[in-house]
């Protein structure tokens, strides 16, 4: 298995189908308490456990998510609210070694993934089928519609899971 892309790589210029959406919003929905429960138990030393050689630590990777999906958050309503707007990436490398995401107690990001997913959730339902046709531009990417950012999210929130419960079976921490 490859430790860095445990459920293999996203593929953000495949087709998506319309039909998962459900499904992906129920995977956002659901993340929050899946990451909780991926760390339920966990002490300092374990959190602060690289879940692979030269990868962040299961703590970096918790912060992680909700900067990521704060990031995703603005960006979607930029996307329903202007035309193909342009956003700007974020280096996560760098946001994973600031001082909070090495050292912040990991409740602080769950909470705030909670929240965020609420929210997140709470706009995807008040939202047509038009709505999520909505595109921005990623330099790195391109044009973009919300179909394929939900599924691409929904595949993120696996993604780091799977980091995390991975490195728990390895080590034996179940």
């Amino acid at each position: 298995m490859d430790l860095r892309y445990p459920i293999g790589k996203f593929d953000w210029h495949a087709p998506v189908d319309a039909a998962s959406r459900p499904q992906c919003i129920a995977r956002i929905a659901e993340a929050p308490g899946r990451f909780r429960e991926a760390v339920r138990g966990l002490d300092d030393r374990q959190l602060d456990t690289p879940y692979r050689p030269q990868g962040w630590t299961v703590r970096q990777v918790i912060h992680h998510v909700p900067d990521s999906h704060m990031n995703c958050f603005v960006r979607w309503r930029l996307a329903l609210t202007e035309d193909e707007p342009a956003v700007k990436p974020y280096d996560e490398a760098k946001w994973a070694e600031l001082h909070d995401a090495r050292t912040a107690p990991v409740e602080v990001s769950l909470r705030l993934l909670e929240c965020l997913h609420d929210r997140w959730v709470n706009l995807m339902g008040a939202m047509s089928a038009k709505d999520f046709e909505r595109r921005y531009r990623h330099p790195e990417i391109g044009a973009i519609d919300l179909n394929t950012v939900l599924a691409g999210y929904a595949w993120h929130c696996r993604h780091h899971e799977s980091h995390i419960t991975a490195l728990r079976q390895r080590m034996g921490w179940e």
